[in-house]
């Protein structure tokens, strides 16, 4: 190399672009695994859709950076005559190694994770780091994925062989004065290019970027999820502590038009009559890992044709039942669901279990009908304070929980599945047991667990149970299996014939096989149904309900007349009103960056201050077509029922708020 041109080529400010640029490489090598590990979620990627994701992925990825390599732009550029020294370089060799290794590790697990979660990992994920079983669980993961640890180690061999590839010329300034004040420039222009990265730009005008915005990148609102990386995700969500929403509507009066989660039932004579009294029935809710929709051959007959379905059980109870067939998970996670279920409270951007303010006074199920003479349990498989399931369930008002401690302390150890808790077919037997001795009438929710990764069924049950399209139809299979086994007992209990069955996933598997299963309202889609052995609940409900409606509509089946707090409705009350049924039927959730609103005909996204997505759910099922990209607008009732709900929900969540006073 002309050695005239060595110091230019080789200064400060060209090493240092040098290694912010393979920064960018590296942070572009890993969206692209990222995508190729979950095309199936994803959907295929369409050429017109690359260039926004790219100019997306590049705002992202320059926050992503500045966060993280702020130390060591800084470093770089101070006026100090030891940046030359080989200490020195060494110093910022090894803080450009342990950031990339952290940068590697971080994405490549999130690839992982996006698979089961649907969502990049944030600093919410850190909560349940705790639980007795991680360790083994991470274990069995990167067990699985073993190919992805030679992938990292192939990166970070990469990065610092690259890194080595260019190094700073010596220091030939003469004038110390100059060298300083030209060092101190940079280092300060350094300082506030860094701030503007991280904001998303240097104007005044331009709001800090938040993950939300990756949706505007998106054709698709999964896709948003492709613009993200991490560690940006985890470190923008840190500070989620403060609560900040926007106020759509300045008074009460406006809000409450729109929107309330004050519920004052009509007299109980008036409400539900075409099903008979349900008043004084036990009530047995379970909550079911991962039972997506499209696992039910009843349901998906097209999808199965001729096959045997994982879920023959259930299907059965279906058709005698009272069956929703658009109902649809609040949550992504299971920590979601027990809020949403037994106290009508969802979780968006954060589950509502891990906030502080969910540590206020709730009046759930359990503690409503404990006041009305109701036992109240709760069943889990896992260990007593695992995920949280038992203090949210103590915090909704149940009064009696047993988990995988009081099994083994009864039943002994043996029906330990090595991962999460004791295998569902045992449990519910136990929990069967437990109900004989109950007193009646009582309030009862169990969540299964065998249905969960690592998607494992007992030795006996592997050769029997259909193996399925996908890892977890198995395990659904064997908790199916355990339901009929659970019924075939509870049939000879004088308290089966006088019980509510109520049955809803958690959310939806990370393993989908079906079309309609990977779009995102499909995404949300589960089974969800009611069933009582005398008959008296049947039907087959069309309409948008959600896991939300589940405590106001429990509590009118039984003629529950006080007021109550719930951010659901009751399904039936709705129905009743046939004429604007439709209108008033709705599901919401958060969905990559987005709340998603359900209706009946339509979904849409909204990034808390504009719909960026809407789709024609009746002739566009796998949401392909963006009509906001039409120049279609959304339904402007449903677009402010919608601002009030959330209005509401933060409104309330800041205060701690969850009673009628």
């Amino acid at each position: 190399m002309n050695e005239r041109l060595r110091p230019w080529l080789h200064n400060s400010i060209t090493v240092l672009a040098w290694r912010l640029f393979l920064a960018y490489v590296l942070l572009f090598i890993l969206r692209v695994i990222f995508y190729l590990l979950n095309t199936d979620t994803l959907g295929p990627m369409a050429w017109a859709e690359i260039p926004a994701l790219v100019r997306g992925g590049l705002l992202f990825d320059t926050a992503n950076i500045c966060y993280c390599y702020c130390l060591f732009v800084v470093l770089s550029l101070l006026p100090l005559r030891a940046r030359a020294r080989k200490g020195y370089q060494r110093m910022l060799f090894w803080i450009w190694m342990v950031v990339g290794a952290v940068i590697v590790l971080t994405n490549l697990s999130d690839s992982v994770y996006f698979h089961y979660a649907k969502k990049r990992v944030t600093v919410d994920e850190l909560h349940f780091a705790g639980n007795d079983n991680t360790g083994h669980i991470l274990w069995k993961a990167a067990g699985e994925n073993w190919y992805l640890i030679l992938v990292a180690a192939a990166l970070l061999w990469g990065m610092a062989w690259l890194y080595r590839r260019v190094k700073p010329a010596p220091i030939r300034i003469k004038s110390n004065w100059v060298f300083v004040f030209v060092n101190t420039v940079l280092t300060l222009g350094s300082v506030v290019l860094l701030v503007g990265g991280m904001r998303g730009g240097l104007s005044h005008a331009i709001r800090p970027i938040a993950m939300s915005n990756a949706a505007q990148y998106a054709v698709s609102p999964a896709k948003a999820s492709v613009v993200l990386s991490n560690p940006f995700c985890v470190l923008r969500t840190i500070s989620n502590k403060k609560i900040s929403y926007v106020k759509y509507f300045p008074t009460e009066e406006e809000l409450a038009a729109r929107y309330t989660p004050y519920h004052y039932p009509a007299p109980d004579s008036l409400r539900h009559s075409r099903f008979g009294t349900q008043k004084g029935k036990n009530i047995l809710v379970f909550v079911l890992e991962s039972f997506s929709y499209e696992h039910s051959a009843y349901l998906n007959p097209e999808l199965y044709k001729g096959e045997v379905s994982y879920t023959p059980f259930l299907d059965s109870l279906m058709r005698h039942g009272y069956l929703f067939r658009r109902g649809y998970a609040n949550g992504r996670k299971s920590i979601d669901a027990l809020p949403s279920v037994l106290s009508s409270i969802p979780s968006f951007k954060t589950p509502f279990v891990i906030t502080p303010q969910s540590l206020g006074e709730t009046r759930g199920l359990g503690r409503l009908l404990g006041e009305e003479g109701y036992s109240t349990w709760f069943f889990n498989g896992s260990e007593n304070k695992s995920m949280g399931f038992v203090a949210y369930a103590k915090l909704s008002g149940v009064e009696n929980a047993r988990t995988r401690e009081n099994y083994e302390a009864r039943m002994g150890k043996k029906d330990y599945d090595d991962y999460w808790g004791i295998w569902d077919g045992p449990f519910m037997q136990y929990m069967a047991r437990e109900l004989d001795d109950a007193p009646k009438p009582f309030f009862a929710t169990i969540f299964t667990l065998s249905s969960h990764h690592p998607f494992v069924v007992p030795a006996e049950y592997e050769k029997i149970l259909p193996q399925g399209r996908t890892k977890v139809q198995q395990p659904v299979a064997y908790t199916d299996r355990s339901l009929r086994d659970f019924f075939d007992y509870a049939k000879g209990q004088p308290w089966y014939d006088n019980t509510i069955f109520v049955f809803t996933a958690d959310h939806v598997s990370s393993e989908v096989y079906g079309d309609e299963s990977k779009a995102p309202t499909g995404n949300s889609h589960i089974v969800f149904f009611m069933y009582t052995p005398d008959g008296s609940l049947r039907g087959d409900d069309y309409h948008v309900a959600q896991q939300i409606d589940l405590m106001p509509t429990l509590l009118g089946l039984t003629g529950y007349d006080k007021p109550f707090f719930a951010y659901g409705q009751d399904i039936f009350e709705v129905r009743a009103d046939s004429l604007r049924t439709s209108s008033r039927a709705f599901a919401i959730n958060y969905l990559n960056e987005s709340f998603q609103w359900i209706t009946d005909s339509t979904a849409m996204f909204f990034d808390e201050h504009e719909v960026t997505h809407l789709f024609d759910l009746r002739n566009d099922p796998l949401e392909q077509h963006n009509l906001i990209e039409r120049g279609a607008k959304p339904d402007p009732e449903q677009v402010e029922k919608m601002k009030a709900l959330l209005q509401t929900y933060y409104e309330h969540l800041e205060k701690s708020d969850f009673v009628v006073r």
